[in-house]
């Protein structure tokens, strides 16, 4: 179970410490120390499977001896309380074996300290628990003073700062779950508190081997009694309310599994005792609830509090949808749509549906719209109508930025959702039955926050309309609480791309949007727009490169660089601001302490701002560029125009604005975009990432990231998405449950998964197997077999969807027909009061029902022109496959198509996953048979000797 620790503490010989003996405690090696005299052998430790010295660059060859190394170091420290090294220990994933684990450690001390120029000293430990199970971790000694072709120098200061350290932390948990998502681990570490998260227990110390032993033996260990403490007193927390844990759970994921349960166990308890109480406590409490097996086939679980939640968002949307009162007269959408062609704005066929949609008389509207296809414009648009009619329109988002965002894309004036939820604790800015609340970006809006926000727009009489896109980056806290709502009351969607220029780019958007990553890639691969280096460091290169060649050219153009990490966004940031210095572009540096640590700041630097700040009108995302820079103060003119000046003693949350995250840039638009892949991006962050620009984006990544091109679609195609305990509903049944599961994550087998599972059963595993058997007859599924398994079931479907498309366009016809025959047996009878005729045609309700059967109609249509495009590109596959088994020779057509259409061939390995796991599972019940067995003649023949 990957579990989250890292600290960093200094050897000092105030303590008595001696860096010779620290060095060779941890190396499990024998060291002579000159200072003392005397050596220090501690080579018959155990447990110790990688040793190494990594020197930066510059440094002397000989203190690749570790004896030399230390040894330096003590004779050039004359103090006796001298600092002489930092250490820093980090637990590394139980999941990975002993090659990963000493590969991930040195990619990332090369990566954090031996880039910065210290000498690091690595060793791994992979030492056993009591219990046998294995605890592996890092201990890195670094030097604290520069390193040149002489030796050591002065001491950095800089390495001593706290940002430095708590950058460090992050970037671990960063690193570690890139390489837990590239190796196909499903666990996942998180560097934040508990108190950052929300969990209501005290965060335990970590304590060493050493002071495990010295425990053991009675003697006083260092931390370890507190460490113990925290861990106990934590598992009686656990045990006398389980309601803790499952709301420390629930947090961040709406349903969780037994593995997820047992790791969150085993961090907040102290022994296996204690483990198996609190394990039996939470599994035995009526707060948590089972809600069967995903289609992975894994059982999982909830809490009644989260069920409860999701009740409580759904009858709030319930009856936001049932209330007829928010509508806006055909007049004033009228006026609104004549004032907005008169600026030069046309609104496109979708983006007049959605208007209409929004405007209409329901309580709550959606809006589900792709990246780039102009929703703000159309909520300008509409906010101008419904304050024609005399609504209130107020906005909200997730994020300061993408508030900042909304604003200034439709007008409507905007704040955080937390900026809200707080006033209206303190009883201000309350909602009315005339408030019309839009919040943008709502897919990145967790269940509970978003329950909040519907009731309270419910007990108000106000209405809400959602916009946003379930497939772009995924909400941070637990559920898909917009998913849930547009799939419960349906939504406008807009699919027309306005933002960018170029055919083909709006049709990567698409490919995007639809989990097509792989078929975007390669449209940008074509236009030289996809960059591949030998490593990051040389991507990252490149990208300035790139980045600064364009800014030179086209001065004016809008441009924004985005990556995966802070860590990144650190590095380059400091490389595209040594591009403006040795340009001379930039004025005298000054130094600030920020939040993030000191940093130089000079005129014409770029700026972002962190926090949001009412009283300078910034929010965290702003970007600027720097005016003027004094000592303390700074003036700022934003990217909007305006401009701000700030006191840095007031307002310390600010940092080069150079490069940003992809969560930063969600709803950002600029010309030209520059990505930096890295291997813990998904589909989500790809998609907001390559969808930024209007003209160009240029994707860098290195080869020691990703192999090939084929590697990075695969990698940046997985899904992420979050679901709900909803998704779970006691109504369905075992194989609506892996095809719910599969069907959010586009893994289109559930037909093929689950007879896999199911085959020593007979009927549909067997019928199955049959039709995907080698010729050979031996059962064993082959890749042509299970992907025209999967053509015959699309086939089926295109089949059954066109015919309830054409179902859907008779009924339609239909309802257009009698809503004719009443308008024109009215119109005979009372040809003039326009008013009666209107009131009569809307009783009836005919062109209500009309466009509903219209919109049933246009959306399968739509579904079967993507299962047509599907089943064309199954062709394509086929061929090289099929003629793969008949001709050996042609693996380079089968490599090609594979990498284009890639969930084929994952299509293919998830049936083969599936039955090793069948395999593995069945072998592990005979072993506990087997054990079962002798475990019970030995107690039969204990019994028999007495």
């Amino acid at each position: 179970m990957a579990i989250y620790h890292f600290s960093a503490k200094i050897i000092s010989r105030a303590n008595g410490s001696s860096a010779v003996a620290s060095a060779a405690y941890r190396s499990a090696s024998e060291l002579h120390d000159e200072r003392l005299g005397r050596n220090h052998n501690f080579s018959n430790k155990a447990g110790v499977i990688h040793s190494e010295v990594m020197l930066p660059q510059g440094a002397p060859e000989r203190l690749n001896d570790r004896t030399v190394l230390w040894n330096e170091v003590e004779a050039g420290e004359k103090r006796k309380d001298a600092q002489l090294a930092r250490e820093v220990e980090f637990s590394i994933p139980r999941e990975m074996n002993e090659k990963q684990g000493v590969a991930l450690t040195r990619d990332f001390v090369a990566e954090q300290f031996v880039k910065r120029g210290m000498v690091a000293d690595l060793n791994v430990h992979w030492d056993k628990a009591r219990d046998g199970s294995p605890k592996p971790h890092a201990h890195v000694m670094l030097s604290m003073r520069d390193v040149g072709p002489d030796g050591f120098g002065q001491k950095n200061r800089d390495w001593n700062s706290g940002e430095l350290l708590q950058g460090w932390r992050e970037a671990w948990a960063a690193h570690v779950n890139e390489r837990m998502a590239e190796l196909g681990l499903e666990a996942r570490i998180d560097h934040r508190s508990h108190a950052d998260r929300g969990i209501e227990l005290e965060p335990q110390h970590k304590i060493g081997p050493a002071g495990m032993r010295r425990l053991d033996r009675g003697e006083d260990a260092e931390r370890a009694d507190d460490h113990r403490r925290i861990a106990r007193e934590n598992g009686e927390k656990i045990a006398a309310d389980p309601r803790i844990a499952l709301d420390g759970i629930t947090r961040q994921q709406a349903t969780f599994t037994t593995r997820d349960l047992a790791a969150f166990a085993f961090r907040h308890s102290d022994g296996k005792e204690q483990f198996d109480q609190v394990m039996a406590a939470v599994r035995a409490s009526p707060e948590l609830v089972a809600l069967g097996r995903d289609g992975r086939d894994q059982e999982r679980f909830t809490s009644r509090d989260m069920i409860a939640t999701e009740a409580r968002l759904e009858k709030a949307s319930d009856e936001l949808a049932r209330r007829q009162d928010h509508g806006v007269s055909h007049r004033q959408r009228a006026g609104a749509l004549e004032a907005a062609e008169a600026r030069g704005l046309t609104l496109s066929d979708e983006q007049r549906d959605a208007f209409d949609h929004i405007t209409g008389r329901d309580g709550l509207a959606s809006v589900v719209g792709y990246a780039g296809t102009g929703k703000s414009a159309m909520l300008g648009v509409a906010r101008e109508a419904w304050e024609r009619e005399g609504y209130q329109v107020r906005g909200a988002a997730l994020s300061g930025i993408a508030a900042e965002n909304l604003e200034g894309g439709s007008g409507i004036t905007s704040r955080t959702i937390a900026s809200l939820e707080h006033g209206w604790a303190q009883g201000r800015d309350q909602l009315g039955p005339k408030d019309v609340l839009v919040v943008d970006e709502a897919g990145m809006i967790g269940t509970r926050q978003m329950e909040r926000v519907m009731s309270h727009a419910r007990d108000a009489g106000a209405k809400v309309v959602l916009v946003g896109d379930p497939e772009q980056l995924q909400a941070i806290e637990a559920g898909a609480a917009f998913r849930s709502i547009t799939e419960r009351h349906g939504a406008a969607e807009i699919t027309e791309i306005r933002r960018q220029r170029e055919d083909w780019q709006k049709e990567a958007t698409r490919a995007l949007a639809t989990g097509r990553t792989a078929e975007a890639l390669n449209a940008y691969a074509a236009h030289g727009m996809v960059h591949a280096a030998d490593t990051r460091e040389a991507a990252r290169a490149e990208l300035v490169e790139g980045w600064d060649r364009q800014r030179q050219a086209d001065p004016d153009r809008s441009r924004i660089i985005l990556t995966h990490t802070n860590a990144e966004v650190r590095e380059l940031n400091e490389e595209a601001r040594g591009r403006l210095r040795a340009g001379g572009e930039l004025g005298e540096d000054v130094a600030f302490t920020t939040d993030r640590g000191t940093r130089d700041f000079a005129a014409g630097d770029r700026l972002m701002f962190l926090r949001n700040e009412r009283s300078l009108g910034v929010k965290n995302g702003t970007l600027g560029t720097i005016e003027r820079a004094d000592p303390g103060s700074m003036t700022v003119r934003l990217d909007g125009g305006r401009q701000v000046q700030f006191d840095a003693k007031a307002y310390a949350a600010f940092d080069h604005g150079y490069a940003a995250t992809f969560g930063k840039s969600q709803g950002v638009s600029v010309d030209d975009a520059h990505a930096l892949a890295t291997p813990g991006m998904d589909r989500h962050s790809s998609y907001v990432g390559m969808t930024r620009h209007r003209d160009r984006v240029h994707l860098h990544y290195g080869r020691d990231d990703f192999a090939d091109q084929g590697r990075l679609a695969l990698l940046l195609s997985r899904d992420r998405a979050k679901d709900m305990a909803g998704d779970y509903g006691p109504e369905r049944s075992h194989q609506d449950h892996a095809r719910a599961f599969a069907d959010r994550r586009e893994i289109r087998l559930p037909e093929l998964a689950r007879p896999m599972v199911d085959k020593t059963r007979g009927g549909a595993g067997e019928r199955y197997q049959r039709s995907t058997a080698s010729p050979q007859g031996d059962q064993r599924p082959t890749r042509e077999g299970v992907v025209r398994s999967w053509a015959a079931e699309h086939g089926r479907e295109l089949a059954d969807v066109q015919a309830r498309a054409q179902r859907a366009q008779v009924r339609a016809d239909g309802m257009y027909r009698r809503h004719e025959a009443v308008r024109g047996d009215h119109a005979r009878k009372q040809p003039l009061p326009p008013k009666g005729l209107m009131a009569t045609l809307r009783r009836p309700s005919y062109e209500a029902a009309r466009a509903s059967w219209e919109k049933a109609a246009r959306g399968l249509q739509q579904r079967s022109t993507q299962l047509a495009k599907r089943l064309g590109q199954i062709k394509e596959y086929l061929g090289p496959v099929t003629g793969q088994r008949r001709h050996r020779g042609d693996e380079l057509a089968r490599a090609r198509v594979e990498r284009a259409h890639p969930h084929l061939n994952k299509l293919y390995e998830a049936v083969m996953r599936e039955r090793r796991a069948e395999r593995v599972r069945q072998q592990e019940q005979e072993r506990e048979r087997i054990k079962q067995r002798d475990k019970d003649r030995s107690g039969d023949g204990r019994g028999r000797g007495r």
